[in-house]
């Protein structure tokens, strides 16, 4: 018996033009875009088909139109196989703003609540920190346990986290700029392959990101959240969760918290998944996936020409 998982992107995977062609393919996904629209008061959907790319990528507009792409293809593969995907899933997880994406296709979280929920949290995660002060760097080659080393040694007062452990030898430290260009620094002097500084517009989880957790507690907290159909692998303990009182608190530390991607791919191969569907933009996960859940296939589902794989493997 098949153990499928959903997973969903982040930030990084937004391109102008995503989704259209599900939206103009499925009256299912068009209907997504235009709710999405209505609860933000705004045509979000022309940006996210149209651009520029410079307007899509603006935290406060990619992470709302990430929700809405990733969403779209769970509703046109719904509307494929005819029944809820939630349902013949084993487990979902979303990398950071994907895991509202998550909670959406697991009935958790409304697609209205979610969508305004990020344009809250993209916002307040810019106006966290000063333009110029923080940044991020990519660290290659070196293992999750050495990077939080450097991290600390580069600190110097400053603040430097690993961000995202996103594969073995695949990981993300933030913090002020300094710190963070003294850990690309001692990344390189301990033999990594690559470390290089992020073209991002703000430092993503780690302590500087404390004003926007803060500011997004109470709209969670007054957020309905219903049982998930299926265990939520959360970001932050890469851990399986099904207790709708724990996500609030989940998704507040996850603004300042590690992205555990690497340890929630393991959890998910212990789980005995051997299916992992991603869904929306881009295949960043797929990539992960196929090295973090060894043995399962992985199927990316962003077009439409992806659903007739997607509802096979799915045995629709």
């Amino acid at each position: 018996m098949t153990r499928p998982a959903a997973v969903f992107p982040g930030q990084g995977s937004q391109t102008a033009g995503m989704g259209r062609a599900l939206a103009d393919a499925s009256a299912a996904a068009r209907a997504v875009f235009e709710e999405v629209d209505a609860a933000l008061g705004e045509r979000l959907s022309r940006v996210i088909f149209e651009g520029p790319q410079e307007t899509l990528t603006l935290t406060e507009n990619a992470q709302p139109a990430l929700l809405a792409t990733s969403i779209a293809a769970v509703r046109a593969l719904e509307e494929r196989l005819g029944r809820p995907l939630a349902g013949l899933l084993h487990c979902v997880a979303g990398h950071s703003l994907g895991e509202y994406s998550a909670l959406v296709a697991a009935g958790a979280l409304g697609l209205a609540d979610a969508a305004r929920l990020l344009r809250l949290r993209g916002a307040a995660m810019q106006r966290a920190t000063p333009p110029g002060t923080g940044a991020m760097a990519a660290i290659l080659g070196l293992e999750a346990a050495v990077v939080v080393t450097i991290a600390a040694e580069a600190a110097q007062g400053d603040v430097c986290q690993l961000a995202n452990d996103n594969a073995d030898g695949q990981a993300v430290v933030s913090g002020h700029v300094a710190a963070v260009e003294r850990a690309v620094a001692l990344a390189k002097a301990q033999g990594a392959k690559r470390a290089v500084m992020l073209q991002v517009s703000a430092p993503f989880h780690c302590a500087l990101m404390a004003p926007a957790a803060e500011e997004l507690a109470p709209a969670l907290a007054s957020t309905r959240f219903a049982e998930p159909a299926v265990s939520l692998v959360a970001n932050v303990t890469a851990e399986p969760v099904r207790d709708p009182a724990l996500l609030p608190e989940l998704l507040v530390r996850q603004v300042t918290g590690r992205v555990r991607w690497r340890e929630s791919m393991a959890t998910m191969a212990r789980m005995g998944v051997d299916l992992v569907l991603e869904l929306g933009a881009g295949k960043v996960l797929s990539g992960l996936a196929k090295r973090g859940v060894p043995g399962a296939r992985v199927l990316a589902v962003g077009e439409p020409s992806d659903l007739d794989a997607a509802a096979a493997a799915l045995g629709g």
